[in-house]
C-alpha cells in the first residue's frame, strides 16, 4: 500500500483521488515544449516549402516566429496529494498535458486574466476512465531569473524579426492574435512586447481534481472556492490544506440514489448521484451543445458518432466581433469540446463509444489525427483560420465539426437516422419550453432562415405520420392553448404517444411545493439534461424493444465462445432487419455493424443474471420490460409509428426531490494537525502546501468502517456508464477486453513518454489492427455472401440482403480509405486512395508519352481474360487505368471519395480488386514518395495479407457497382452465333434484337444484314433477363438456325449467354419467327461447352436440361411422371421463395419461368407425356392441342352444353386467352404462344384452372396415350394443388413475355 492513505476498502466511496497543482518550475527555468515546437516547426516548413501544411495555425511556426509570450513553454506537475493511491495510479505525463494543453502561458498587466475552467478525461488504453477537473489561473512572475529570460528572448526576438520582415512590410501580423493597420514593428511594441522595468509578467497555474466519477458542477465549486480564497483579501477561517484534506479524504462519494453536501471555502456544495434505475451519472450542460450547434447539427453529429466515423470537433481562439458567444481564452474552447463530445457520448445510451476518445487534443498529439481508426478527438486552434486553411490528414470519413460557428461537415452517404423528424420535433418542444432556439444561437440570420425553411419542406413531404405540424412551435402553442387537451391525451393514450409532459413545460420549475437547494438556473440545467437525455434514451428503448429474441446465444461454454469470439455471430441481423420499417433500414444496417453494437451483444451474452449485469444494460432492459408491458403488441410486430417518451416527469422528479431533502452531509473541515508556521497566507499566490498533512488520510472515519467487500459488491452493481468497470474476474475482463478489440488494436493514444520509439510502436499497433480488420471484414462479407451462416442460423434460403451488402461494401470502401490515409507524407484531395490512383494514372501516361514504356501490362494485360470458347467475341482488356476512365466518364459522381468508392464497387464486381491494387502498389517508388515510412502501404508483409484478404472475394458474385448506378450510360456488345453446319450464311431477311434487364429493355435494335456482332450503347439494364431476336422473312433464303446469343457489359465484362437452338423461319420447326430467349450469367472462366465444368457456376444457372439445336423439339428426352411432378414442384418452389424475399432482394422471375428450370419447361414436359407421335413428316406442337381443346369448348358454348357456371366461366377464359394469343401480331411460333400462355396462366391465377379443364377435355382422350400423366386424375390432382399454391402472389410479368397482347 503507497501513501495513499484511507485504506483499500475506502477506495472507491471517496469523491477525489488526487489534487494537483501545475504551473511553471522555477528551478528548471523556461523550457520550450519540444514536442509542440517541433511538430509546430516542421508544419511551417512544409508550408514555406509549398507543401500543404498538416494545421495551418501552425504556419506561422508559433515557436520560432512568434513573440516569446505567444510561444509554447513545458509545464510541469508542481505536487499532488497524496503521491500515489492503489486504485487509479497517478499518470504525471497525461495530466500535465491535460491540464495545459498549450502548456504555459505568459500575459502582461495588459492582457484579460480571467480564471478559466475545463474539464478532461484520461481514457486508458483499456478503456477505462478517469475524470480530470482543472482551474487555470494566472500568477503574477516574482523569479527575476524568468523575467530576465523574457526580456532577454523579447531582444532577440525583435532583432530577428527586423532583419526577416525589413525591406516590404506586408503588413502581416506575426502575433497569431491581432489585425490592425501600422507597422509590423509598432504591433509589437503595443500588443505583444515586455518591458522588464515597466511591464509585470504573469504566469499561468492550475489547480486540479482527479476524480472517479463526473461531478463536474461540485468540482468546479470546489477549485473556484479555493482560488476565491488566495485572491480576496481577507484569508479564508481556515487554512487551505483543510478543505483539501476534507475533499480528498473526508468527503465521499454519494451513494447511487442519494444526494450528498459538504462544505467548499466559503459555502456548501450539492452533488447528487442518480440511482441504478435512472440513466447513468452525466454533469455537462446539454443547453450549450444545442445552443452551439443547433438541434440539426446535434442529430447529424449524433448519427455519425452511432456509425462510427471519425469525429474532430474544432474550437478556436479568436477575438472576432462576428462570433456570436464572445471569447477570452482557450481554455473556454477546451470546456466547449469537453462539453460536446460528452454530451454526445452520453445521449448514445445505452451504446458506448468504444475507439479513440480525446475530447482534448494536446498540440503535441497532432499526429494522432492520423490514427486509421474511429475516433472522436476535439482539437483547439489558437490561430484565426477557417475549416478551407485546414488541412487534416484523412477526410474521406471524417465528420468535422467547427464549433463555433455553427458548421458541420458531413461524410458522403450518411444515412438519415430512423423517424428523424419527429425526433426533432420532440426535442424542439423540450429546447423552447426552456427558452432555447431550436436553430442554436446562429450568428447568421442567413443560415437561420435557410435552415428553418429546410426543416419546413423536410415535414412537408414526411407521409410517415399524419400528425406532424408545420413547425415545433406550432404544434406545441396549438397543445399549450387547447382546452381540450384532456380529452386529447385520452385519445391517443392508445398509441403510446403522450401529451402530459408539455403541460409540465410550460414552466420547467412548476415543482413549487419543493424547496430545491441549489440555485434556479442549476435546476433548470439539471432538468433540461434529464428531458433531452430521457427523450434519446426512448428513441433506442422504442427501436430495439424485441433485441433480445434475436440475440444467438453461445451453443458452448463461456470460454470456448470468448476464445472463437471472432468467428461467432452474436445476432440475428437478417432477422432483426427483415422485422423494421422500410425507412429504417440504411441506418440500422450500418449501425448493426458497429463495433459498439457488438460490445453491447456481447454485454448480453456475458450477463444472464441481474446481479452479474452491466449497471448500463440493467437499466435498459428494466426500460425495455416497461415498454412491452404497456404496448402488449406481437415481439416482431414493428412500427414506423412514433411514440413519444413517457418517462420525463418521473425522472425530473428524482432529482427534485434529490436536490430537496439532502440524504447525507460529510464532515466539515478542519484544524488539521500542522506545525506551528504551516499554512502562512500571502494575497494572490496560491500557496505550497504542507505535504505531511495531506500525503495521508485519516486511519479511519464513518465511510471507512463500512464493510469493504460488500461495499465493493454494491458498487459494481451500480456501475455508470462513465466509470470503468473493476472486475472481479481478470479472466473475463481480458475476453471482454479482446472482444471489444475485435476491430482495432489500439483505443486510446498513451499520453505520455511521445518519444519517436513510442510513435512508431504506435503505428505499428495502427497496421496490426488495420490487417485485423481487413480480415474480419473479408470474412464477414464472404460469409454473408456465400449464405453460411444464415443456413447455421437455420434459414432455408441462402441469401444476403442488398441492404446488408451495401452496408458491407460502403465499410469495406472506408477500410480502404482508412488504409490509403496512414502514413500520408502530403494530404491531396478527400480520398487518399482517389488521389494515388490519379498519381499512378499521371506516371503511366508520362512514361507512355515518353516511350519509356511497355503498353503490355496497362492496357491490355497479358493474363486476358477468356471469353466462351467456341465463340469468337474479343476478350475484355484488363487494365486498372480502363476501369478508372470508366469512373470518369460518369457525370453523376462529382466528389473524389465517390469516384474511389465507385472505382473500388467496379473493381469488385469485376473480380479485379485485389490484382489491381496489388498492380497500384507495385509501382514502389510512387508509393515511397507519397508514405511515410511507417505507413501500412510500406509493410510489404502485412500489405501481401492484405491482398490475400481481398483475393478471397473472388470467389463469389457481386453485382455492386451495376445495382447502385443505375441511370449511367454503358456500352454493351452483341453476338449472335448460328448454326455453322445449316446454312446460316446463306440467310437472306433482315434480323433485329431486344435487350431486357432487370432496370429497363432497350428500343428493338436493327442488325446489319450478315453482321453478327455490334455494340450500342444505353442506359444500365441491370443483369440482362432476356433477348427477343427476331426477322422479317424477307429475300429467299429466310430461315436462320441461331444457337445462342451473347451480351457483354463492356464496363463490367459480364457476360450472358441466351441459349436458343432452334429455328427462325416460316415452315421451320414451329413456324416461329421471333423468339424471346432467357439469359444465364456466364462465370469468369467458362469451360468450352461441351466439357463438363471442373468448378459449379458461382451463380445459380439453368441445369436440367439443355435446349440441344434440334429441327424437332420432340427429341428432348423423355422423363416420367415422378420426374415430372419433381420438376413441376421445384419450378413453383423457386417462385414460391422468390416472394418471400424483400422486394429489393429478389432476382429475376423471368428466369424462374420461362429458364431451362422454369415453369415453363415442367408444365411443357407434363403436356408432352404420353403425347401421341406425330405423323410422319409432320410435327403435332402442345399448341395444337390446345388449339382442338379451344374449339371444342367454344363449339359447346354454342350448342350450349355446359355442365355448370364455374366449369363455363373457365371455358370462357381459356378460349378468350388462346384466341387473344393467336390474334397478336407477334410471330413466335407454336412454343412461343404456350410459353405466353403459361406466364399469362400464371399471372391472372387461371392455371390449376385450365389444367383441370384439359383433363376432363375428351380431345385428351384422343391425342394421348392411356399412360399420360395429364389422364391420372391421382397425379392431375396433386398438379393442381401445387399450383394453386401460386395464388397468393402477385406476379408482374416483364415486357418481352407478353409485348402485343392486352388481356
Amino acid at each position: 500500500m503507497s501513501s495513499g492513505g484511507g485504506g483499500g476498502g475506502s477506495a472507491p466511496s471517496r469523491f477525489a483521488d488526487y489534487f494537483v497543482i501545475c504551473g511553471l518550475d522555477t528551478e528548471t527555468g523556461l523550457e520550450p515544449d519540444e514536442l509542440s515546437a517541433l511538430c509546430q516547426y516542421i508544419q511551417a516548413s512544409k508550408a514555406r516549402d509549398g507543401a500543404s501544411p498538416f494545421i495551418s495555425s501552425t504556419t506561422e511556426g508559433e515557436n520560432f516566429e512568434q513573440t516569446p509570450l505567444r510561444r509554447t513553454f513545458k509545464s510541469k506537475v508542481l505536487a499532488r496529494y497524496p503521491e500515489n493511491v492503489d486504485w487509479n495510479p497517478f499518470d504525471q505525463d497525461a495530466v500535465g498535458m491535460l491540464c495545459m494543453p498549450k502548456g504555459l502561458a505568459f500575459k502582461t498587466q495588459a492582457d484579460p486574466r480571467e480564471p478559466q475552467f475545463h474539464a478532461f478525461i484520461i481514457t486508458r488504453e483499456d478503456g477505462s476512465r478517469t475524470f480530470g477537473f482543472a482551474l487555470t489561473f494566472y500568477e503574477e512572475v516574482t523569479s527575476k531569473q524568468i523575467c530576465s529570460a523574457m526580456q532577454t528572448l523579447y531582444h532577440m526576438h525583435n532583432a530577428e524579426y527586423d532583419v526577416l520582415h525589413a525591406p516590404p512590410a506586408d503588413g502581416r501580423d506575426h502575433s497569431g492574435m491581432e489585425v490592425g493597420e501600422g507597422t509590423p514593428g509598432t504591433k509589437l511594441q503595443r500588443f505583444n512586447s515586455y518591458d522588464i522595468s515597466r511591464d509585470t509578467l504573469y504566469v499561468s497555474k492550475c489547480i486540479c481534481l482527479i476524480t472517479p466519477m463526473s461531478f463536474m458542477k461540485a468540482c468546479r465549486s470546489v477549485l473556484e472556492q479555493l482560488h476565491q480564497a488566495v485572491t480576496s483579501p481577507q484569508p479564508p477561517p481556515l487554512p487551505l490544506e483543510s478543505y483539501i484534506y476534507n475533499v480528498l479524504y473526508e468527503v465521499p462519494l454519494p451513494p447511487p440514489g442519494r444526494s450528498l453536501k459538504f462544505s467548499g471555502v466559503y459555502g456548501p456544495i450539492i452533488c447528487q448521484r442518480p440511482s441504478t434505475n435512472e440513466l447513468p451519472l452525466f454533469d455537462f450542460p446539454v443547453k450549450e451543445v444545442f445552443e452551439l450547434l443547433g438541434v440539426e447539427n446535434v442529430f447529424q453529429l449524433f448519427t455519425c458518432a452511432l456509425l462510427e466515423f471519425q469525429i474532430l470537433l474544432y474550437s478556436q481562439w479568436t477575438n472576432h466581433k462576428s462570433v456570436l458567444i464572445p471569447l477570452s481564452s482557450p481554455l473556454r474552447d477546451y470546456q466547449r469540446l469537453m462539453t460536446v463530445a460528452e454530451t454526445i457520448t452520453a445521449l448514445m445510451f445505452p451504446f458506448q463509444w468504444q475507439h479513440v476518445y480525446v475530447p482534448i487534443l494536446p498540440a503535441s498529439l497532432l499526429h494522432f489525427l492520423d490514427a486509421p481508426v474511429p475516433y472522436l478527438m476535439g482539437l483547439h486552434s489558437n490561430g484565426l483560420d477557417d475549416r478551407s486553411k485546414l488541412e487534416l490528414p484523412q477526410e474521406a470519413n471524417l465528420c468535422f465539426v467547427d464549433i463555433d460557428n455553427h458548421f458541420i461537415e458531413l461524410p458522403e452517404d450518411l444515412p438519415q437516422f430512423p423517424n428523424k423528424l419527429e425526433f426533432v420535433q420532440e426535442v424542439s418542444e423540450i429546447l423552447m419550453a426552456f427558452g432555447i432556439p431550436p436553430e442554436g444561437n446562429l450568428h447568421c440570420s442567413e443560415s437561420a432562415s435557410k435552415l428553418k425553411r429546410l426543416r419546413a419542406s423536410e415535414l412537408v413531404s414526411d407521409k410517415r405520420n399524419g400528425n406532424i405540424a408545420g413547425s415545433p412551435l406550432h404544434s406545441y402553442e396549438l397543445l399549450k392553448e387547447n382546452e381540450t387537451i384532456a380529452r386529447l391525451q385520452a385519445l391517443v393514450k392508445r398509441t403510446g404517444v403522450s401529451l402530459e409532459k408539455l403541460e409540465v413545460r410550460d414552466d420547467p420549475s412548476s415543482n413549487k411545493d419543493l424547496k430545491v437547494q441549489c440555485d434556479e438556473e442549476e435546476l433548470r440545467i439539471y432538468q433540461l439534461n434529464i428531458q433531452i437525455r430521457e427523450v434519446f434514451a426512448n428513441r433506442f428503448t422504442q427501436m430495439f424493444a424485441d433485441y433480445e429474441v434475436f440475440v444467438i446465444q453461445p451453443s458452448q461454454d463461456k470460454e470456448s465462445w470468448f476464445t472463437n469470439r471472432e468467428q461467432m455471430q452474436n445476432f440475428d441481423k437478417a432477422s432483426f432487419l427483415s422485422d423494421q420499417p422500410e425507412p429504417y433500414l440504411p441506418f440500422l444496417s450500418r449501425f448493426l455493424e458497429t463495433q459498439m453494437f457488438a460490445s453491447f451483444i456481447d454485454n448480453k451474452i456475458m450477463c444472464h443474471d441481474d446481479d452479474d449485469k452491466d449497471p448500463v444494460l440493467r437499466v435498459f432492459d428494466s426500460r425495455v420490460d416497461k415498454i412491452r408491458l404497456l404496448n402488449v403488441r406481437t415481439p416482431t410486430l414493428r412500427t414506423s409509428m412514433y411514440q413519444k417518451c413517457t418517462t420525463v416527469d418521473e425522472a425530473k422528479k428524482a432529482i427534485e426531490l434529490r436536490l430537496a431533502k439532502i440524504d447525507h452531509t460529510a464532515v466539515h473541515p478542519h484544524l488539521l494537525d500542522m506545525k506551528i508556521g504551516q499554512g502562512k497566507y500571502e494575497p494572490g499566490f496560491f500557496p505550497k502546501l504542507q505535504s505531511d498533512v495531506l500525503s495521508t488520510g485519516p486511519a479511519s472515519n464513518k465511510w471507512t468502517k463500512r464493510n469493504a467487500p460488500a461495499q465493493w459488491r454494491r458498487k459494481d452493481r451500480q456501475k455508470q456508464h462513465t466509470e470503468h468497470l473493476r472486475l472481479d474476474n481478470d479472466q473475463r475482463e481480458k475476453y471482454i477486453q479482446e472482444a471489444r478489440n475485435m476491430g482495432s488494436t489500439i483505443r486510446q493514444p498513451k499520453l505520455s513518454n511521445l518519444s519517436p520509439s513510442v510513435i512508431a510502436q504506435t503505428n505499428w499497433k495502427f497496421v496490426e489492427g488495420l490487417l485485423k480488420e481487413c480480415r474480419n471484414k473479408t470474412k464477414r462479407m464472404l460469409v454473408e455472401k456465400m449464405g453460411r451462416e444464415a443456413v447455421e442460423l437455420g434459414h432455408g434460403e441462402v441469401n444476403i440482403t442488398g441492404v446488408e451488402e451495401n452496408t458491407l461494401i460502403a465499410s469495406l470502401c472506408d477500410l480502404l480509405e482508412r488504409i490509403w490515409s496512414h502514413g500520408l507524407q502530403v494530404k491531396q484531395g478527400k480520398s487518399a486512395l482517389w488521389s494515388h490512383l490519379l498519381h499512378y494514372q499521371e506516371n503511366r501516361q508520362r512514361k507512355l508519352t515518353s516511350g519509356s514504356f511497355s503498353t503490355s501490362g496497362i492496357f491490355l494485360d497479358s493474363e486476358r481474360r477468356k471469353s466462351d470458347a467456341s465463340s469468337v467475341m474479343s476478350p475484355l482488356r484488363i487494365s486498372l487505368i480502363q476501369d478508372m476512365r470508366h469512373i470518369q466518364n460518369i457525370g453523376e459522381i462529382k466528389t473524389d471519395v465517390g469516384k474511389a468508392r465507385a472505382w473500388v464497387r467496379l473493381s469488385m464486381e469485376k473480380k479485379l480488386l485485389s490484382r489491381h491494387l496489388k498492380q497500384l502498389l507495385s509501382e514502389h517508388e510512387l508509393t515511397k514518395k507519397l508514405y511515410k515510412r511507417y505507413a501500412f502501404l510500406r509493410c510489404d508483409d502485412e500489405k501481401e495479407q492484405f491482398l490475400y484478404h481481398l483475393l478471397s472475394f473472388n470467389a463469389v458474385d457481386y453485382f455492386c457497382f451495376t445495382n447502385v448506378f443505375t441511370t449511367i450510360l454503358i456500352p454493351y456488345h452483341i453476338l449472335i452465333v448460328p448454326s455453322k453446319k445449316l446454312g446460316g450464311s446463306m440467310f437472306t431477311a433482315n434480323p433485329w434484337i431486344c435487350i431486357s434487364g432487370e432496370l429497363g429493355e432497350t428500343q428493338i435494335l436493327q442488325i446489319p444484314r450478315n453482321v453478327l456482332e455490334m455494340t450500342f450503347e444505353c442506359q444500365n439494364l441491370g443483369k440482362l433477363t432476356t433477348v427477343q431476336i427476331g426477322h422479317d422473312n424477307s429475300g429467299l433464303y429466310a430461315k436462320w438456325l441461331v444457337e445462342y446469343v451473347l451480351v457483354r457489359n463492356e464496363i463490367t465484362g459480364h457476360t450472358y449467354k441466351f441459349p436458343c437452338g432452334r429455328w427462325l423461319g416460316k415452315g421451320m420447326d414451329d413456324g416461329s419467327l421471333e423468339r424471346v430467349l432467357v439469359g444465364e450469367l456466364l462465370t469468369s472462366q467458362p469451360e468450352v461447352d461441351e466439357r463438363p465444368c471442373r468448378t459449379p457456376p458461382l451463380q445459380q444457372s439453368p441445369s436440367v436440361i439443355r435446349r440441344l439445336v434440334t429441327i424437332s423439339p420432340n427429341n428432348k428426352p423423355k422423363l416420367n411422371t415422378g420426374q415430372i411432378q419433381e420438376s413441376i414442384g421445384e419450378a413453383v418452389n423457386g417462385i414460391v421463395k422468390h416472394f418471400h424475399k424483400p422486394e429489393k432482394e429478389r432476382g429475376s422471375l423471368t428466369l424462374l419461368l420461362c429458364g431451362e428450370c422454369g415453369l415453363v419447361s415442367a408444365l411443357e414436359q407434363a403436356f408432352q407425356h404420353g403425347f401421341k407421335s406425330p405423323r410422319l413428316f409432320k410435327n403435332v406442337f402442345i399448341w395444337d392441342f390446345l388449339e382442338k381443346a379451344q374449339t371444342y369448348y367454344e363449339t359447346l358454348e354454342q350448342n350450349e352444353l355446359v355442365p355448370e357456371e364455374n366449369w363455363h366461366m373457365r371455358a370462357r377464359n381459356f378460349c378468350r386467352f388462346i384466341t387473344a394469343i393467336n390474334n397478336t401480331s407477334r410471330n413466335i411460333g407454336k412454343d412461343g404462344k404456350f410459353q405466353m400462355l403459361v406466364c399469362l396462366g400464371a399471372r391472372d391465377h387461371l392455371l390449376h384452372h385450365w389444367i383441370a379443364l384439359l383433363a376432363d377435355c375428351p380431345i385428351t382422350a384422343h391425342m394421348y396415350e392411356d399412360v399420360a400423366l395429364i389422364k391420372d386424375h391421382t397425379l392431375v390432382n396433386s398438379l393442381i394443388r401445387v399450383l394453386q399454391t401460386l395464388q397468393e402472389f402477385n406476379i408482374t410479368l416483364e415486357t418481352s413475355l407478353v409485348k402485343g397482347i392486352d388481356i
